[in-house]
């Protein structure tokens, strides 16, 4: 039986994964209503259930958590119990690959053509910061 602060360490990693969809999710009601497009499961998942995870109160069972792992691109491991000991860098999912498609939402559009104004010195800043996150993303 997972404890309080297991359960509340998953709500807090599932709103990550959420904030880096490429859909807008605005709380539980289009998290059920999105994952329910993705999930071949017996019975939906209600906004209330939605909200248990979000809130920290239930953890999904492996399939859902399967499912929401597969729909935001992150490992099943991580999603439930965090990052494995010793290993600092799964903290953080990795950004997707290069020559790996990124479904484009209006926010990633914008920020994109924001990027691209800026001058290249101010580009290069941007791309130090994003390497100060994530690491190197080409020593993979």
């Amino acid at each position: 039986m997972p404890t309080p602060e297991e359960k509340a360490a998953f709500a807090e990693r599932l709103k990550f994964a959420m904030k880096r969809a490429p859909e807008k999710l605005r709380g539980s009601t289009d998290l059920s209503n999105q994952f329910n497009l993705r999930h071949h499961g017996e019975q939906p998942v209600s906004p209330q259930t939605a909200h248990k995870w979000l809130s920290g109160r239930t953890i999904p069972t492996h399939d859902k958590l399967e499912t929401l792992a597969r729909w935001f691109g992150v490992d099943v491991h991580w999603l439930h119990y965090g990052p494995p000991p010793g290993n600092v860098t799964a903290a953080v999912p990795r950004p997707r690959k290069l020559d790996e498609k990124y479904p484009l939402s209006e926010e990633s559009l914008e920020l994109a053509s924001k990027i691209e104004s800026l001058s290249a010195h101010h580009r290069y800043l941007v791309q130090e910061l994003i390497a100060q996150f994530y690491g190197d993303a080409d020593t993979d």
